[in-house]
């Protein structure tokens, strides 16, 4: 009897649309008890590269990042990641579950400092940070402040200025104002990303398979999505942001750092990425033209696999395997 084989190519999405079978989601306890949701994906004794912590942007959720955590994995490296407070599985922190709200961006940091030193503690080195739009923010933000210490860290179209019609100084002025003006935790606006954005993929993604991946867990499990952010979100990124822009911390981080900005960014600002760049003393920048929109690593493949490249051949210079 012949044995047919299965000779059709294999499914762009495989790894995009089902949690790895070795991989475990949990609760995780902060230190003021908010509840945050976890992903942890070991790789097997004898196999193991390092430890991976990846942390998304504003609005993101875990399973958006299963495709390049799953190129992670392959080469050996364990991976965690979790949900910020107030969005995805995690915790919300106001009535209203579709509003990003924070009054501070310190509860973030504190997050990521209380799981980095217990995730540390257990998972075998080197140990890499990475962190996307507003994740790439707190990581360095949580770097700066000597709340993480890792061995390599890689920011990913960093949230270190956001993109405003107005500027950053009187878009934190107007936010400022619009907070005051009543309930601080009401939505700023009405869509998901910014004002007036009535088709969301193209701030995103100009891969229509990879956008659509983010649809496919929000149908499954709705309340893991979120809507635009609160005036106090706005007011905290603006003001963390700026502070950070300035901050003479900056010229004293010992990490080695990865950067990767997307000029054509429509979200964040690629020029205050490259400000934050030149003040950093070990640090690479890739930059990526009008190919790329803010989700670099989500990308269509000649974006990604660039990136994933640079990252790959970067861990491989400055967090070698021990």
């Amino acid at each position: 009897m012949m044995t047919m084989i299965d000779q059709s190519p294999p499914d762009p999405a495989r790894f995009r649309r089902a949690l790895p079978a070795e991989a475990a989601m949990s609760s995780w306890t902060a230190s003021d008890g908010w509840p945050l949701r976890r992903f942890d994906w070991p790789v097997p004794a004898g196999t193991v590269r390092g430890s991976v912590l990846f942390q998304g942007g504003r609005g993101d959720i875990i399973e958006k990042y299963l495709e390049a955590m799953t190129h992670w994995h392959d080469a050996g490296w364990a991976v965690t990641s979790f949900d910020w407070r107030g969005q995805g599985g995690s915790g919300r922190t106001t009535a209203d579950p579709h509003v990003g709200h924070a009054s501070s961006f310190a509860p973030f940091v504190d997050d990521l400092s209380v799981l980095w030193h217990d995730w540390r503690a257990a998972t075998p080195g080197p140990h890499v940070v990475m962190g996307h739009s507003m994740g790439g923010h707190l990581v360095l933000r949580a770097i700066v402040e000597g709340a993480i210490d890792p061995d390599a860290a890689v920011l990913i179209a960093p949230m270190l200025g956001l993109r405003s019609p107005v500027g950053a100084i009187w878009g934190e002025r107007l936010a400022r104002a619009m907070r005051s003006l009543g309930d601080a935790a009401r939505p700023a606006w009405k869509g998901h990303e910014r004002p007036g954005a009535i088709d969301r993929q193209p701030l995103l993604t100009k891969d229509k398979s990879r956008y659509e991946d983010e649809i496919y867990w929000y149908r499954g499990a709705p309340t893991l999505r979120l809507g635009p952010p609160s005036w106090a979100w706005l007011v905290a990124a603006f003001a963390s942001t700026r502070q950070q822009r300035a901050d003479p911390r900056l010229q004293a981080v010992k990490t080695p750092v990865l950067m990767l900005v997307a000029d054509a960014d429509a979200l964040v600002d690629p020029r205050a990425a490259a400000a934050v760049a030149a003040a950093l003393p070990d640090v690479e920048m890739l930059r990526f033209g009008d190919g790329s929109a803010h989700e670099i690593l989500r990308e269509a493949d000649g974006v990604r696999d660039r990136a994933l490249a640079a990252i790959d051949g970067f861990l491989d210079l400055r967090a070698p395997a021990r």
